[in-house]
């Protein structure tokens, strides 16, 4: 009987033995195990896509369209556009804090959000921008569906953003994912503007020349300009587009990327909205990447939101602005894969400094020569550089700081999509203040809502707004990067620590399911 039962035993470890081995043999090393596929690369990045698309669709072409197509007061418009960016603001924390109290589901803990925001993202998109058959509450319509699109975006974009740190445990990685995610953003960018520009540039009923004076009957001819009724119509035409666009790329998102749980790790004790708003904002390199960001990116969006009508009624080049604003997304998505090099060969922080200072004297030269449009498209294709730079840096060096935060606090885990949150909620915030103040300032100016001239103050107060003020903005933000304390040193020492331990995780974790197959 004790003969018996011992050849069992020896049997039974002799097969654990084996399938160890088995285990061993068939296992990928580490390193290996966290690479991505090219494959998966590109269906997550492609997941950025919609935000950009129709950020930059109403980033350039919001203000102008509320102004001259809906014709509301510019007083107005800056309610829309402040409330706006400001609710949107609000629900980013708000988001991120759900977010990471999620439960794991089958499809992951951020997936959920992205799938099941999407038709409502479109729908209240869509409605945006149809203008409605009354004029009384012309103001709340406008101000409710950008309200309700802002906030199915942020369900959106919220948990993308902090999808970033479950496609891979590999530092490298998840810069390599970043590099192509912001390729595809700033082509989304692209798309945003080519799609939205090129369906209504024409659309303006507006003359696209002079209207010139008939001398036998002293009537005006003006062949060129459509009615208000078809450029609503191409508005929605554009709308209609980016909406089948932003669905498609959420479905190669969900079918092409797989979120990884992490594994291992003893999941901290919920924190209260209270606690995860100081968790981040106790964390110093974070405060000053996020206050030096909020400079910058404020300077661009400042440019962003008046660009169209500086191009329109400052430079005189109405016929052009679409296509101007198309090639500085072009030079941008160009440069992207330069900038990724860059930044490997030459450090973060110096590729924020070169990136983001390129920007100035093309912001200087624009308003200080006389109105040339092949010096506009000169200009444009250089400001592109800079503003590849400016789309990449942020999302580049945003999971830096939660590495550096996981290194400080090994205890703590789950919340990475409070940081990632926070930081939007702060430019956006800010971003709404400064469109709202722009807006005003053109009012102050007498912008005549639906005019196809405006007085020279409208043009003094555009060349203010895109230039000088978004100089001073990247100065401050530059001084403040300056005190940015993740250097590539330190970079390179997180990346190490958290490595071990995530290889000591998964060696007792193995330990103990071999353990537990044996017994």
């Amino acid at each position: 009987m004790a003969r018996g039962e011992g050849a069992e035993q020896y049997a039974v470890s002799l097969q654990s033995v084996k399938s160890i081995n088995t285990e061993i043999k068939t296992a990928k090393p580490k390193s290996q195990r966290d690479r991505l596929s090219v494959w998966s690369k590109l269906c997550y990045a492609i997941g950025g896509a919609p935000y950009q698309i129709t950020g930059s669709a109403l980033g350039f072409f919001l203000q102008i369209y509320l102004l001259d197509v809906a014709q509301l007061d510019p007083s107005h418009a800056s309610i829309i556009l402040f409330v706006g960016r400001a609710w949107d603001a609000v629900t980013d924390p708000t988001v991120g804090f759900l977010v990471s109290r999620s439960r794991w589901t089958g499809i992951g803990r951020m997936m959920p959000w992205i799938l099941f925001s999407t038709p409502f993202a479109v729908l209240t998109y869509f409605l945006m921008w149809y203008v409605p058959p009354f004029e009384q509450g012309k103001v709340a319509w406008y101000l409710i569906f950008y309200c309700l699109f802002q906030s199915m975006q942020t369900c959106f974009h919220v948990p993308y953003s902090a999808l970033t740190m479950f496609i891979s445990n590999d530092q490298k990685e998840r810069d390599s994912a970043t590099a192509y995610r912001m390729m595809v953003e700033v082509l989304g960018t692209v798309l945003g503007t080519a799609i939205q520009g090129q369906i209504v540039g024409g659309a303006s009923d507006c003359p696209t020349e002079p209207d010139v004076m008939d001398s036998r009957n002293s009537t005006r001819i003006n062949s060129s300009a459509v009615t208000l009724d078809e450029t609503k119509q191409a508005y929605l035409i554009a709308s209609g587009v980016i909406c089948v666009i932003y669905v498609l790329c959420a479905t190669v998102l969900f079918l092409g990327v797989k979120e990884q749980k992490e594994t291992g790790r003893k999941k901290s004790q919920p924190l209260t909205f209270r606690q995860g708003l100081w968790l981040v904002m106790s964390h110093g390199p974070y405060i000053k990447l996020v206050i030096g960001f909020l400079f910058t990116s404020l300077a661009f969006m400042l440019l962003e939101g008046n660009f169209a009508l500086f191009i329109t009624y400052a430079l005189g080049h109405r016929n052009d602005f679409q296509n101007i604003l198309l090639v500085i997304m072009l030079s941008g998505t160009l440069t992207i894969p330069w900038w990724q090099w860059f930044l490997t060969r030459f450090g973060k922080k110096m590729a924020v400094y070169v990136g983001i200072t390129w920007a100035v004297p093309f912001m200087i030269l624009i308003i200080s020569i006389e109105s040339n449009l092949i010096v506009s498209y000169l200009v444009s294709v250089a400001a592109g550089v800079s503003v590849a730079a400016a789309f990449l840096m942020p999302w580049s060096m945003l999971p830096d700081v939660v590495d550096d935060f996981k290194v400080q606090n090994p205890d703590i885990h789950g919340h990475e999509a409070l940081f990632y949150s926070y930081y939007v909620f702060f430019i956006k915030f800010a971003s709404g203040v400064s469109l709202g103040i722009s807006t005003l300032s053109l009012k102050f100016a007498g912008y005549v809502t639906g005019s196809c001239l405006q007085p020279e103050a409208v043009s003094l107060t555009l060349k203010v707004l895109v230039s000088p003020v978004p100089v001073v903005l990247i100065g401050v933000g530059l001084l403040i990067l300056r005190t940015y304390p993740i250097d590539e040193e330190r970079r390179q020492g997180n990346r190490k620590l958290l490595q071990e331990m995530l290889d000591s995780e998964a060696d007792s974790e193995s330990e103990t399911s071999a353990f537990g197959s044996s017994v």
